[in-house]
C-alpha cells in the first residue's frame, strides 16, 4: 500500500466540472459546451475508465477547489511506467475527457434520469403560448 500511494499521486486528475455542460469555462469546464454531459458523477467516470481499460482511483474526500461543496474526483494513469499508453487510443487528458463525456449519457445509471428532464421540456413549451395572449 506505501509504495502504490506516492503512485497515484502522478496520476491525472479529473473533477466531474471539467466536463460538466451545466458549468461555464470559468467555473470549471474543460472541454466544449456540445461535447460536454450533464452532471457526471465520480463513478460515472470510474466506469468509463474501467471499460476503457485505464487503471484509476476515486477520492470521495477531495473537493473542487472553485466548488467546495462538490465531493470527489478520479486519479487516472495514462501510461505505463516504460511510457507506451495503456490505451493507444487515448494519448491524453483532453482526448480522455472527451471520451468519458461521450460516454457518460449512455451509462446504464442514466436512463432513469433523462426521462424528467423530457418532461419537463414539454411544459416550458406551454410558456410561449401564453406570452402569445397577452398581445393586444
Amino acid at each position: 500500500m506505501e509504495g502504490e500511494l506516492p503512485n497515484i499521486k502522478k496520476w491525472i486528475v479529473l473533477y466531474p466540472v471539467y466536463m460538466n455542460s451545466k458549468k461555464t469555462v470559468a467555473e470549471g469546464r474543460r472541454i466544449g459546451l456540445s461535447k460536454a454531459c450533464e452532471n457526471p458523477t465520480c463513478a460515472e467516470i470510474g466506469d468509463c475508465c474501467s471499460y476503457l481499460k485505464l487503471p484509476f482511483a476515486i477520492e470521495i474526500d477531495k473537493a473542487y477547489p472553485r466548488d467546495f461543496m462538490q465531493r470527489g474526483r478520479v486519479r487516472v494513469l495514462l501510461k505505463k511506467e516504460d511510457g507506451t499508453l495503456y490505451n493507444p487510443s487515448i494519448t491524453s487528458r483532453k482526448s480522455l475527457m472527451l471520451r468519458i463525456a461521450e460516454m457518460v449519457p449512455r451509462h446504464h445509471g442514466r436512463a432513469k434520469k433523462q426521462e424528467p428532464v423530457s418532461t419537463s421540456a414539454g411544459t416550458s413549451n406551454n410558456k410561449p403560448g401564453k406570452s402569445g395572449k397577452k398581445k393586444r
